[in-house]
């Protein structure tokens, strides 16, 4: 069964991003192609990019490295939720990316994005980084704005054309993530 982190990119106190990855997994939750499993940024504490190699080497020294590799590593594609803050994505998701290489490498990943003008920035910079890192991203993206899809900008309530979105999305990185399956698995190097 083809297997997709769902990664909340907050970790700020009072973040919006935890009603919109309930929201995420109960739609997820309905399919049948795939597994889906959060997971919480919040759960992986780690510092600044602090390992002595780079992570194209693939020789994490610290624990926390270790730990947070082995979780990324066993699935086959990503849904990234991420708040826009300052025309990019939150740092603490940028960092958790910095952290690893060959765990991104030939997986499929999708944006689900939330801000004033529904995170399209912060997507469109997680799409230049998922380039580098080999991951394929595709095409659909849900964009939900602070001022549509959340009433008074707190409680969370995206509009009905979301849910499509998010069908599309999630249909999308599933059937990516099974056709990059060769690459992960194949013997021309390309497995890490």
């Amino acid at each position: 069964m083809t297997r997709i982190g769902v990664i909340l990119g907050s970790t700020r106190p009072g973040r919006r991003g935890e009603p919109v990855a309930r929201w995420v997994m109960e739609e997820a939750g309905q399919r049948t192609d795939a597994e889906f499993e959060l997971v919480d940024l919040a759960d992986y504490p780690l510092p600044h990019l602090d390992e002595p190699l780079p992570p194209s080497m693939g020789q994490y020294q610290n624990a926390h490295t270790q730990q947070w590799a082995a979780a990324i590593a066993r699935f086959d594609g990503y849904v990234f939720i991420t708040p826009e803050y300052n025309h990019s994505t939150s740092g603490v998701l940028k960092n958790a990316l910095d952290y690893l290489y060959a765990e991104w490498n030939n997986k499929a990943m999708g944006v689900v994005s939330y801000g004033a003008v529904g995170g399209a920035r912060a997507a469109e910079h997680l799409r230049l980084v998922a380039g580098e890192l080999q991951l394929a991203d595709v095409r659909t993206n849900v964009a939900l704005s602070l001022i549509t899809d959340f009433e008074n900008f707190t409680e969370f309530r995206p509009g009905p054309h979301q849910s499509q979105a998010l069908d599309t999305l999630l249909g999308q990185v599933v059937a990516w993530s099974q056709a990059l399956e060769p690459l992960r698995t194949s013997d021309h190097g390309l497995r890490r």
